[in-house]
């Protein structure tokens, strides 16, 4: 704070003390020296003022770090690996990926980067897989689900008691690079259906890979094509914004140059005295860095240097906000009443769990009505099954007794059949007893003539 400014403080206060001791109220610094004697001296460390806020901003952001979340959709071989190698300078591990997937994955790889005294914590999304199907109806759905998922995670996490979003690792996809095949003719119908459902998720920046593929005249016709049909199909892709004054005018420039005709190369070749990345061909050489050559330079511009906490804000403050308002509209919460009044969270509770207690009363008693309804019918299946059993029982019951009968008249008569029989047998044998009593008598009687006569054996 200035001298001049302690001064017009202290004058309007001591007016009266300053005209009896100076004598005059126009020489204030003479006052100011007799009334500061005897005073101690406190040195500033520094500028005093709020001013210094920003200051302290950047301080406590630089300690705790960055973080930056990279969504790479395309198909396989659009060189989305290589891209992001050259886009960061660094060879990034990772397995390379083939066209025999049975379905789209998304594999995601963290990596902690440093420059100067910034770190960075980089995620990288790719989608394994994509386009490689017959069938590509479905191939968005993987990528929208992960999308959901990271969503749900961060909001899990804001709903807790006990919140630590200063240490959260925060994995909601900030910038979607999709990559589109150098066709040359427009857009596959694939990514038109994969943009269209990403839109309202992520901050979409289409960019054609492998820009080198196709002529420069070619390249300016598929751009315009390109636009035209994501404007009619009504597809939402990132706009750099333009509302800060420091970086509309590059912003305004650089929305005009969408999609960007890109080269990556982890190569580097000596043209001149310096040493380029670039890629070799038999016509000739190709510079990543030249924009003569490619757009590679505006497309690191724009995401990093420029645009990349515009990304960020935008991730949070529009598509997760779209995600968590849908969310909670699902569970019940709402703003205001029917009446327009402003709800409190208290007050939504407990109309939620009124609610919820009603429905689970109406389910209870739905249950216990089906319940018992079902009761009644088990009760008179059982009735009607033990009637079917009586039946049959009975059935059975007359069958057996008239079987027992047949039975014992069967019975009777085979006593009867043996009764007679047991009396002709012995009828039989006494007959025969007889008989034989009768020649045995008539047997002696000759042996006793032979003996008595012995011309009858002559005879």
């Amino acid at each position: 704070m200035a001298a001049t400014d302690i001064a017009r403080q202290v004058l309007p206060i001591k007016q009266d003390q300053m005209e009896t001791q100076s004598g005059s109220p126009d020489n204030p610094w003479a006052f100011i020296q007799r009334l500061g004697e005897g005073c101690r001296t406190v040195p500033l460390a520094g500028h005093v003022g709020f001013d210094s806020l920003p200051d302290q901003l950047v301080n406590k952001s630089v300690s705790q770090g960055f973080c930056f979340n990279i969504l790479c959709v395309g198909e396989t071989g659009l060189g989305k690996s290589t891209l992001m190698d050259t886009l960061f300078n660094t060879k990034f591990e990772g397995e390379p990926a083939n066209h025999t997937q049975p379905g789209v994955q998304l594999r995601s790889n963290t990596y902690d980067l440093q420059e100067s005294n910034v770190g960075l914590k980089l995620t990288i999304v790719s989608t394994v897989g994509f386009g490689d199907q017959i069938n590509k109806e479905d191939s968005y759905k993987p990528i929208v689900e992960f999308i959901d998922a990271q969503f749900e995670a961060y909001l899990q996490e804001e709903l807790k008691i006990r919140r630590v979003l200063h240490s959260y690792h925060d994995s909601r996809m900030h910038a979607c690079l999709y990559f589109i095949a150098p066709t040359g003719h427009s857009l596959k119908s694939l990514d038109l259906v994969t943009m269209k459902k990403l839109d309202s998720k992520v901050n979409i920046i289409p960019i054609i890979a492998k820009s080198d593929a196709i002529s420069k005249s070619e390249l300016t016709k598929f751009k315009i094509k390109i636009t035209s049909e994501l404007v009619s199909n009504g597809v939402q892709i990132y706009q750099f914004p333009t509302d800060d004054e420091s970086v509309a005018e590059i912003n305004g420039t650089m929305n005009a140059h969408l999609p960007f005709a890109v080269i990556g190369s982890t190569e580097e070749l000596k043209i001149g005295n310096k040493m380029m990345k670039a890629r070799q061909y038999p016509w000739g050489t190709v510079q990543v860095e030249n924009e003569a050559h490619c757009d590679f330079v505006k497309l690191r511009e724009m995401l990093i240097r420029v645009n990349m906490e515009d990304l960020r804000e935008q991730t949070h403050s529009r598509h997760y906000e779209l995600y968590r308002r849908c969310k909670l509209e699902e569970m019940g919460f709402q703003d205001t009443d029917p009446d327009s009044k402003p709800f409190s969270l208290q007050e939504t509770y407990e109309a939620k769990r009124n609610e919820f207690l009603g429905e689970l009363q109406k389910k209870e008693e739905e249950m216990r009505q089906m319940f018992v309804q079902r009761v009644k019918e088990k009760e008179a299946e059982l009735k009607e099954a033990e009637k079917e059993l009586h039946e049959k029982f009975d059935r059975l019951k007359k069958l057996h007794q008239d079987e027992k009968k047949k039975l014992e008249d069967k019975k009777k008569s085979l006593d009867d059949e043996v009764s007679a029989f047991k009396q002709r047998k012995t009828a039989a044998e006494l007959l025969q007893s007889q008989g034989s009593q009768a020649g045995g008598s008539q047997t002696l009687k000759r042996d006793k003539e032979k003996k008595n006569n012995p011309w009858l054996c002559t005879e």
